[in-house]
């Protein structure tokens, strides 16, 4: 009779790793339905802004490819940093949280320097960084994320008091909000007044202690739109989308028209006409019109389908990792990222106003792509503890 080959046994370590496998180098973690909506989220957005950015960078910069080979770029230097960021374990990150948030304080100040700070479109929000501009919002909006999951689970039941869980919460973000305003970018400072709320609540702050802050930032936030013109003029023409169709409801209207011509299946691949000089901002805060109008509301539905995916996945390592720091960390990237989405989603669409946000995954925009992959990184990272 022949043995059998006994069944190959994998290798584990020795001595004070006894017990441990190896684990591969190259991986992106353990979420592969994860990881495959994000990528095909990418793979979309990586043709729509050929295709839409094309006639435009040709026509202001004689350079038909300019946009989308800084979209290339952005695309291979967020998933690089995803790579390291998977690779990183959740004490690592809680570590990182108040160093962070200090470095994106710094750059929120360095980026309102006169002569440092890059101003584009009436806005000072970019710095230099070789062939891209570093937008430290986008820094800040991650910091922000990591310090409040630190902060929330470092404190523990006593979050529940007015003094533990607002007040030292409230003070740092508010900070981080108030320099990006003064950028201005009311968006990204809105988005992150709203991840604060929803964390706080995650994190164990009742719900009372909750409503007293924010009833009274009510008046200050009317304060804010109406000492800003334009940003008033947003408010009166979402609550009024007729009006002024060729003036400030100019974007919301062209983007109407893309959506409404695209139908159900879309004019196709390539055939937008909204793209050519109609709808301003078409490669980036309304590249999802074009979708629409390209695609149709079955591509429109896919993307949005698509963002479910990244939502429940994410909720999904927020939910079941034993961690509460990781746990409450994944908890807020998803947040984060899923609420840009839905927020430009719903300006396009007419059923928010008007605002700066770019489409997560898909738009244009060097600093937002990074720092989307490489928070996804960091759900990959936790997820292989779930």
């Amino acid at each position: 009779m022949i043995a059998r080959p006994e069944a190959a046994v994998a290798p584990v370590f020795r001595g004070p790793l006894t017990g441990q496998r190896p684990r591969r180098a190259v991986t992106l973690g353990g979420d592969p339905w994860l990881v495959l909506a994000v990528a095909a989220l990418v793979g979309l957005g990586l043709v729509m802004v050929f295709n839409v950015s094309y006639f435009y960078a040709q026509e202001r910069f004689g350079d038909a490819l300019l946009f989308f080979r800084k979209h290339v770029l952005s695309i291979v230097l967020g998933a690089s940093i995803a790579v390291f960021a998977s690779r990183l374990r959740s004490d690592q990150y809680a570590r990182l949280a108040y160093p962070l948030l200090v470095i994106a304080l710094v750059t929120l100040v360095v980026v309102l320097v006169p002569g440092i700070g890059i101003v584009r479109g009436g806005a000072r929000r970019w710095l230099h960084l070789g062939p891209l501009g570093l937008q430290p919002s986008e820094l800040a909006k991650f910091a922000v994320v990591l310090y409040l999951a630190r902060s929330l689970v470092k404190k523990g039941e006593r979050v529940a008091t007015f003094r533990l869980g607002i007040v030292p919460h409230y003070v740092v973000v508010g900070v981080v909000a108030c320099l990006v305003l003064l950028e201005p970018d009311f968006g990204t400072a809105a988005l992150t007044a709203g991840v604060l709320v929803l964390m706080l609540f995650a994190g164990g702050v009742p719900l009372r202690l909750l409503a007293v802050p924010a009833l009274a930032a009510v008046p200050g936030l009317a304060v804010i739109a109406w000492k800003a013109p334009y940003r008033w003029a947003r408010i009166v023409a979402f609550l009024n989308p007729e009006a002024d169709p060729l003036g400030v409801n100019f974007q919301l209207k062209q983007s109407f028209i893309a959506f409404g011509s695209g139908g159900i299946w879309g004019l196709g691949l390539g055939e937008s006409r909204q793209k050519m000089f109609y709808l301003p901002e078409a490669h980036t805060d309304f590249l999802f019109s074009v979708i629409g109008e390209e695609l149709g509301l079955g591509g429109a539905i896919l993307v949005l389908a698509l963002f479910g995916v990244v939502a429940a996945r994410g909720f999904r390592i927020a939910v079941r990792h034993p961690d509460p720091f990781a746990s409450l960390l994944a908890f807020g990237v998803t947040l984060s990222l899923v609420l840009q989405g839905v927020v430009n989603a719903g300006v396009v669409l007419g059923c928010l106003p008007t605002k700066g946000l770019a489409l997560p995954f898909l738009s244009y925009g060097g600093s937002a792509m990074i720092a989307a992959l490489a928070q996804v990184g960091v759900l990959l990272a936790l997820a292989r503890d779930v």
